[in-house]
């Protein structure tokens, strides 16, 4: 049950507290990965050293907060530090600020206003777009963070306690800030990359499953059959084909990253995403955090999930394993 009670406090404090204004651990966490990559990279190293290197890197970086955790968690009043860990893996209050934010400047037709809000949460140009592309780059990021910054640090808390959540806050992280497919961390960044498909593998579909409940069941899990296998990430094409399908609304398409026009394969469908439907998508993340956290009480009321901290599964092997760039902020820029 202790870990039932953790994950309900783990939440209750991102509600009240939100993400820190000042010495954000994911802020320092982002120097020292930075301080990491310095060290770790080789200046001449071929493709498989450069891949090496990123799995010291990898190690390095995220190692010493795992094992903290852990050795956190046998302090007195444990359950209460394990809270706050998954307090600081959390971004489910910090992704609605910004989402209402760009809501409420569309609402007030102020669309330069809009555009930068929008431009906080997404990595895609934003400076040009029309009110409606910022309505649906901005549901687009709500469904897509749902599961990286809300339900997969959840699932990693039910499944290995604050040192998976740890784990997986820092390997996504690590994903945004060295996952990218260019000539600096095509191979460098090829562990953290792989390594965040691995941890999100499950709670992405778990999310695809939980925006199905709680919207256009049949037309969510139509669009995720037919449309995830065309996105690129094997991750957020179930959690954004459902979610688009859950709210009957069409996503995806064209889209500018560094000046580049990029097509994407369509989500969803029904009608095009206007500001009134950026609370409707966060309405289905605050509806599934209440569901996984009542699903988790009553785990923890039967022993399940306390039990499987005891006697942890291959994914699991004792807490001894490992938490996007530097903020939890910066951290919502996939879309």
């Amino acid at each position: 049950m202790s870990l039932a009670v953790s994950a309900v406090f783990g939440v209750a404090l991102d509600r009240a507290l939100g993400e820190p204004c000042r010495w954000h651990p994911l802020v320092g966490f982002g120097r020292y990965a930075e301080g990491v990559e310095r060290v770790s990279r080789g200046a001449q190293a071929s493709a498989a050293g450069q891949r090496l290197r990123g799995v010291l890197a990898l190690l390095a970086a995220v190692s010493p907060f795992v094992v903290l955790a852990a050795l956190m968690h046998r302090l007195p009043y444990g359950f209460a530090i394990d809270a706050a860990w998954l307090y600081l893996a959390l971004g489910w209050r910090s992704l609605g600020e910004h989402a209402r934010a760009v809501g409420a400047a569309l609402a007030n037709d102020d669309l330069a206003e809009a555009r930068r809000r929008v431009g906080f949460m997404v990595s895609r140009d934003s400076a040009a777009m029309p009110a409606g592309e910022v309505s649906k780059a901005t549901v687009e990021s709500v469904l897509e963070n749902g599961n990286d910054a809300v339900f997969g640090a959840l699932f990693w808390f039910a499944v290995a306690g604050a040192p998976g959540a740890v784990a997986y806050r820092l390997v996504n992280t690590l994903d945004a800030m060295w996952g990218y497919r260019n000539a600096r961390y095509r191979y460098f960044g090829w562990a953290a990359a792989r390594l965040d498909d691995a941890l999100n593998f499950i709670p992405a579909r778990l999310t695809a499953l939980t925006y199905a409940a709680f919207g256009r069941t049949a037309d969510a899990l139509a669009c995720w059959r037919r449309q995830a296998p065309a996105w690129d990430s094997p991750n957020a094409g179930p959690v954004m084909a459902a979610g688009a399908g859950a709210l009957g609304l069409r996503l995806g398409g064209t889209a500018c990253y560094e000046g580049v026009v990029t097509e994407r394969p369509p989500l969803g469908a029904g009608v095009s995403a206007g500001a009134a439907d950026i609370e409707r998508a966060l309405r289905l993340v605050r509806n599934g955090v209440v569901l996984w956290l009542a699903v988790m009480l009553l785990l923890g009321l039967t022993g399940s999930l306390d039990a499987a901290q005891r006697n942890p599964g291959p994914l699991g092997a004792t807490p001894d394993y490992g938490l996007r760039p530097a903020s939890g902020l910066q951290g919502l820029r996939h879309a």
